[in-house]
């Protein structure tokens, strides 16, 4: 039995460290030729608000990464520590990546939609970040909800990796196909952990549900008079 249950643990260690892997994977794939290695593609410059956004958002998925990596390693009091810089840096991808979408906006910059239309998009991804972390934060001491939850809320932010992978299937239908690729992906680390667990866990029932519900309501939302008008007063 302390053998069946060291292997389960080791396998619930590597599973989410598989999470980070590829959070991080995504990440670099998808801003190489516009964050991280556009020296080489001579892609334009950077303002310095995405410069910051940019490596507001790499840090997080870096913390989320070493933060796998202790809990794997056993090093659960620096596990501890490191979280409470975790939950004010969450601030301030909140912070960043508000006002990093606003300006875009503002700029007129959209991948296909109205720029004022398109603005739903990442205020929504803020928004579900926002509520999968704080939950995730207040229950802590749940250790099985609070890092499925964190899993999601990092899973959750890929979209824009996503719609920056050069792949014509993905340009093509931009940005329905980044949207689709973030889900899935999600879709997949759940599926996996339900077999493995012979059961869906409430917080990936709960925290999947308000990811994957989010898309349809931004459709609906984005373009009614009442989004266009509070997107307008943002924009000012």
């Amino acid at each position: 039995m302390a053998l069946e249950t060291k292997m389960r643990s080791n396998d619930d260690h590597l599973f989410y460290r598989w999470g980070a892997a590829v959070a991080a994977l995504v990440a670099l794939v998808g801003f190489s030729r516009t964050f991280y290695l556009k020296a080489f593609f001579g892609t334009p410059g950077l303002s310095g608000l995405l410069l910051l956004h940019g490596l507001v958002m790499t840090a997080w998925v870096a913390l989320y990464l070493v933060q796998t990596w202790l809990v794997a390693s056993h090093r659960i009091q620096l596990h501890r520590r490191l979280g409470l810089f975790g939950a004010l840096w969450a601030g301030v991808v909140l912070v960043v990546g508000t006002t990093t979408g606003i300006v875009a906006a503002k700029l007129g910059r959209s991948p296909g939609p109205p720029p004022l239309v398109f603005l739903v998009v990442p205020l929504a991804d803020m928004v579900v970040f926002g509520v999968l972390v704080s939950v995730a934060l207040w229950l802590r001491n749940n250790r099985e909800t609070h890092r499925r939850l964190m899993l999601l809320a990092t899973l959750g932010i890929l979209t824009a990796a996503f719609a920056r992978i050069q792949l014509g299937f993905i340009q093509q239908h931009l940005p329905l196909s980044a949207f689709l690729l973030s889900d899935f992906t999600v879709l997949a680390f759940v599926a996996f952990d339900t077999f493995r667990h012979r059961r869906l866990h409430p917080a990936f029932a709960w925290g999947g549900l308000l990811l994957f519900a989010s898309l349809p309501l931004r459709v609906l939302l984005a373009g009614t008079g009442a989004w266009m008008q509070f997107a307008t007063w943002l924009v000012r």
